[in-house]
């Protein structure tokens, strides 16, 4: 029912030079000497309006149990301004930003309540990424446990954990955080295992398709105004049609004319390349935000996710269900796994060939912004390399599944979404991602095939 290959990936996109990014809360590693730098004496935290000429920075602190963590002093520098604040009554703080960028906002672990410390995942300083006219935040997490006095400095990817010792709400936080990570790489590694089964084409571009996803979102929930729902749908319905025209336009044609799939493949990597330059020369290097609100956090046990975290894994889950459903149980998806099994047969058994790979490319595209749409929730923020950064654990996920199963893309994906997340365990920043190569390799070395493939025989 399935067939393998070596390692692919998914869709290019080509109508979308021009659409925007998603900006990132990043949070990053400042030095701890800006805390000090500021001799003035902290004031109460005072709500903050943004408007045309001030941004705001903001969030929320609370303690272990729950309750507001109240008088905690934080230190935000903007630009030449450095504004020291305290927490209010119900632990609020918020300060004005009038330079757009990068500001600093640092915790004085000091100041803390007693019996309390800040979670070892968590950046502290965080770089906040600002700007006028829009609300920006960081999420300082407090842990039960008495307060050494002193601010760790780690990095931080969305809700990772990247240092400290290991103990049990760690390592449920960070499966928490690898579930979500696996589903979301499924949306986008399906459609890519799809595309290569049907085809026998790896497509590098696939990554650059999940970063328009996030990119479509921005403009149109902040630039036009639409509603995030609304602007989601729309964003998967443009997303699919680039992929319509992708194959009609692009792969169709040269496939008529018998090229190779070493050379389609050499193809999408050019197609990559000319996508992120053209992503970076409309929007910059910068990150933009789909959702400019303060996220807002769940606390379910010792397990700590935003809202938006939440409802992706929801929408995630049920697309996923969604899409097997289709293979398994509907007549057009029977046809795309015997087309994917031996295209050959399918089309000696009266199966258009050519409209399963338009319709598969089709789904794939749309799959892949969907994703894009999701981790820029998540992640709170997307820019130019998003997808290229994705792009190895896609492969990884895709292989490891088995090339061209659309299941064992799930399977591969929630495998290695869980191993990264909890890799960072133990190992620092990115480097968890090194595991996602090495796992990569692994199964080339001793089931070339994956989990849900079948063994060839070559020549």
């Amino acid at each position: 029912m399935q067939r393998t290959r070596t390692a692919g990936l998914l869709s290019s996109r080509r109508m979308l030079a021009g659409l925007l990014l998603i900006g990132v809360a990043s949070l990053g590693l400042m030095g701890l000497g800006a805390t000090s730098a500021s001799a003035a004496t902290a004031v109460p935290t005072t709500a903050c309006v943004a408007d045309a000429t001030t941004g705001c920075i903001q969030g929320t602190i609370k303690q272990g149990n729950g309750d507001p963590a109240v008088g905690v002093r934080l230190t935000v520098t903007n630009g030449d301004t450095t504004e020291n604040l305290v927490t209010d009554a119900a632990g609020k703080w918020g300060v004005a930003i009038t330079v757009a960028g990068p500001s600093t906002v640092t915790l004085d672990a000091t100041s803390l309540p007693s019996g309390n410390t800040l979670d070892p995942s968590i950046a502290n300083p965080a770089t906040v990424n600002g700007g006028l006219g829009r609300n920006a935040g960081t999420i300082f997490k407090l842990v039960s446990g008495e307060s050494t006095g002193i601010s760790t400095s780690a990095p931080s990817t969305g809700d990772s954990a990247t240092s400290g010792s290991v103990t049990w709400e760690r390592f449920l936080q960070q499966a928490a955080s690898g579930i979500r990570l696996g589903l979301l790489l499924a949306l986008a590694s399906v459609g890519l295992s799809l595309i290569y089964g049907t085809t026998g084409l790896s497509n590098f571009a696939h990554g650059e398709q999940v970063t328009l996803g996030g990119l479509l979102a921005f403009v149109l929930a902040n630039q036009l105004g639409l509603n995030l729902f609304l602007a989601a749908f729309l964003t998967v319905a443009v997303c699919a049609a680039t992929g319509y025209f992708q194959d009609a336009l692009i792969w169709k044609p040269l496939r008529k004319r018998g090229l190779p799939n070493t050379q389609l493949m050499i193809v999408t990597i050019g197609l990559s390349i000319a996508l992120q330059y053209a992503f970076q020369f409309f929007i910059g290097a910068k990150t933009v935000r789909i959702d400019k609100a303060n996220p807002v956090t769940v606390e379910i046990g010792p397990i700590t996710l935003s809202v938006q975290s939440l409802w992706a894994m929801g929408i995630a889950v049920a697309v996923i269900i969604l899409v097997g459903l289709f293979l398994l149980r509907s007549r057009i998806g029977r046809a795309t796994r015997a087309v994917s099994d031996n295209p050959s047969l399918a089309a000696a058994s009266g199966i258009d060939v050519d409209a399963i790979i338009r319709l598969v490319w089709t789904a794939s595209a749309g799959l892949a912004g969907l994703a894009g749409v999701m981790l820029g929730l998540v992640l709170n923020g997307v820019n130019w390399q998003t997808g290229l950064q994705l792009l190895l654990l896609m492969f990884a996920a895709v292989t490891l599944g088995g090339l061209g199963t659309a299941f064992g893309a799930l399977a591969g994906a929630m495998i290695i979404g869980m191993v990264v997340e909890l890799t960072n365990l133990v190992l620092p920043g990115d480097f968890k991602y090194a595991t996602a190569l090495l796992i990569l390799i692994l199964v080339l070395l001793v089931r070339p095939q994956g989990i849900f493939g079948r063994r060839e025989r070559i020549g």
